[in-house]
């Protein structure tokens, strides 16, 4: 029991004194922002088919089967075509915010908001990656996504900077947001357009009132105790939310594999054979039948990804073994975001596996990303030289004597 003490103090010290895993939450926001944002953006053109008033899946059907499931989506508030637009323009903007980095816990919600009211308002569109997508987007309002890599960082590095100077910022973009945000809940809560399933308004109303709880904390708090006990909470949620996606992720492809097992092509071996020659997933033909001509190499790579997906979840505890089958899969969705055309898919499965990157190589990457963000930055202008004193003849410079004892340098003319 004595040994077991120490262990578990330092268990509970690491999950309440810090956010794990920064970078990988912050890799989690760029990519799954980048994935809805990249598609509203290729799908734009054809919004009106997809989401619209007069889609295929029409109104009146959506309006139905969401009277019987009760999820949520906004697109269901009005008929209306001006409505749609606001809707899908707004969600492109919050995913954008997101990926920025700029007030990341107010946009990792609304992004959210974005999501559901695309997707649940046209449930049969999308291939596969639209329900991993869906989930995250819910995971990642728990998770403190903008330690590293956002505006957000940067912002909190210039405040730590202004106090260190004795300068206290105030926040006031944060409270209006806030505050606005929460008039707007308000009505549509009071006009009944929550009477569906009661877990995105709970979560909504939540998330509102703990940051207006953060924020009385900060500026009415005599002592910082209150304000350490809401930065422990957030952490064990955070850290908590991490584990959880996490764990979704081993569980898709442990399903993944273990269903695959069962079927009579993938246990013969040409299970990949098939998928290469379908019209809908063939954007490059002769690519395919490049992949399949050879029979070898058809078994190889139907045997591989089974083997793939069903140990990926066993190797966790070898970092080794772990990171090469971290790097199978990526290139696994890579091949299949250009052989089969479902980027959006492998996208949204990279973001998912990027929570198993190892932080050197993330913190390698981004120290990368900054190099060149350097070089491509233009250079500024020279400064003047200052100007010499009246009392001494231009172009006659200073010379550096020997300092005094616990003095500075003294400049000799």
């Amino acid at each position: 029991m004595n040994r077991c003490s120490p262990a578990l103090s330092r268990a509970v010290t690491r999950v309440t004194d810090a956010a794990l895993g920064p970078h990988q939450t912050a890799v989690i926001r760029i990519g799954f922002s980048l994935t809805w944002l990249l598609f509203l953006l290729r799908e734009f053109p054809h919004r009106q088919e997809l989401y619209g008033p007069d889609g295929p899946w029409s109104w009146d059907l959506a309006d139905q089967l969401v009277a019987v499931n009760g999820a949520f989506t906004p697109l269901l508030w009005s008929d209306g075509q001006v409505w749609f637009e606001a809707v899908y323009a707004l969600a492109v903007l919050w995913s954008l915010l997101l990926l920025l980095g700029w007030r990341t816990r107010t946009m990792s919600v609304l992004f959210m908001v974005g999501v559901l009211a695309l997707q649940n308002r046209s449930v049969f569109m999308g291939d596969g990656g639209d329900n991993v997508l869906h989930l995250m987007s819910i995971y990642l309002v728990f998770t403190r996504c903008g330690r590293v890599w956002s505006l957000d960082a940067r912002r909190a590095r210039r405040a730590a900077g202004e106090r260190a100077r004795d300068e206290w910022p105030r926040d006031r973009v944060g409270p209006l947001l806030w505050g606005v945000l929460g008039l707007l809940l308000l009505l549509v809560t009071l006009a009944g357009r929550m009477d569906g399933d009661r877990f995105i308004p709970a979560l909504l109303w939540a998330v509102w009132l703990t940051q207006a709880l953060w924020w009385l904390t900060g500026r009415r708090a005599g002592t910082g105790q209150p304000r350490i006990l809401l930065d422990v909470v957030a952490n064990v949620v955070h850290n908590g939310a991490l584990l959880v996606i996490m764990a979704e992720a081993c569980l898709i492809y442990a399903t993944a594999g273990w269903y695959k097992v069962q079927g009579s092509r993938w246990q013969d071996g040409t299970a990949v054979y098939y998928p290469l020659h379908l019209e809908y997933f063939s954007p490059w033909p002769a690519l395919a039948d490049l992949l399949s001509a050879s029979g070898t190499m058809v078994m190889l790579v139907t045997y591989g990804t089974v083997a793939v997906q069903v140990a990926f979840p066993f190797t966790l505890f070898n970092r080794r073994v772990k990171n090469v089958l971290l790097a199978l899969m990526i290139t696994e969705h890579a091949v299949i975001a250009v052989v089969l055309g479902l980027p959006f898919f492998s996208l949204a499965m990279i973001a998912a596996d990027a929570v198993f990157l190892p932080t050197a190589f993330l913190c390698r990457l981004g120290n990368l990303a900054a190099r060149a963000r350097g070089r491509l930055r233009p250079r500024g202008t020279p400064l003047p030289r200052p100007r010499p004193p009246a009392d001494r003849p231009a172009g006659k410079e200073p010379v550096e004597t020997a300092p005094a004892p616990g003095g500075a340098p003294r400049p000799h003319t």
